[in-house]
Order: C-alpha cells, then sequence, then structure tokens
C-alpha cells in the first residue's frame, strides 16, 4: 500500500476509524482492565516501583498490531479498497498507541532516569 492519494479526511471514514479504535480501546480495556482487576481482586499485585501509568504505557504499547491485524484485515475484505482502508486503520491506530505510550511510559520514570532508560537498557 502506497500512501499516494490519502486524504486526511480518510482517517475519519468508518473501516479506518473503527479498526484504530479498536487497537487504541480495546487493548487498553483488555489490558489495564484485567490487571486493575485482577489487582482489586486480590489475585495479583503490581510488581515492586511498577506504576498504574506504566501499565496504561504498556496497554497503549501492546496495541501496536501490525502483523495480526493486517492478517485478518486481509481476510476479513476482499475489495482492494477495504484492504487499504484496514491498512491505514492499523497504521494510523498502531502510530497513535506508540506515541502516546512512549510518552506515558518515558513520563512516569523518576527523575533522572528517562535520559538514562535507552542507555540503561543497552548497557546489560
Amino acid at each position: 500500500m502506497t500512501l499516494a492519494g490519502i486524504r486526511p479526511a480518510s482517517l475519519l471514514d468508518p473501516l479506518p476509524l473503527g479498526i484504530a479504535l479498536g487497537l487504541l480501546v480495546g487493548k487498553q480495556l483488555g489490558i489495564f482492565g484485567f490487571a486493575w482487576i485482577a489487582v482489586k481482586a486480590g489475585i495479583a499485585s503490581l510488581p515492586e516501583s511498577v506504576t498504574w501509568r506504566q501499565i496504561h504505557g504498556l496497554s497503549l504499547l501492546a496495541a501496536i498490531g501490525f502483523t495480526m491485524s493486517l492478517f485478518i484485515g486481509n481476510l476479513a475484505f476482499a475489495e482492494p479498497a477495504q484492504v487499504d482502508a484496514v491498512k491505514l486503520g492499523v497504521l494510523s491506530g498502531s502510530t497513535i498507541a506508540a506515541i502516546v505510550g512512549y510518552a506515558l511510559i518515558r513520563s512516569s520514570l523518576p527523575s533522572g532516569r528517562a535520559g538514562n532508560a535507552v542507555a540503561d537498557g543497552a548497557a546489560k
């Protein structure tokens, strides 16, 4: 798929918008919601030094769903225009999830750790 000829208004068409929102809202409800219920029910506990903001960021990062989303979209729709709409929805939803998830996790790091997080991971 090329992005040639795609106009910004295409993002608001029902199919790509539904797919993007499904990735964004569905993953947050599923992952964050289940973690919250498990902790509140006493089934699980948050690891030491993990915050709910980090769990929320993680649930957003899980919405980066290219492979299976594209596979299922290609199985579900036969028309090339619909397949392109699926790809646009997956791309836009995954991009938003990546940016917002990264920002949430980065902002949840203690002061002084945000700049060293990448370097610390590479050093291990």
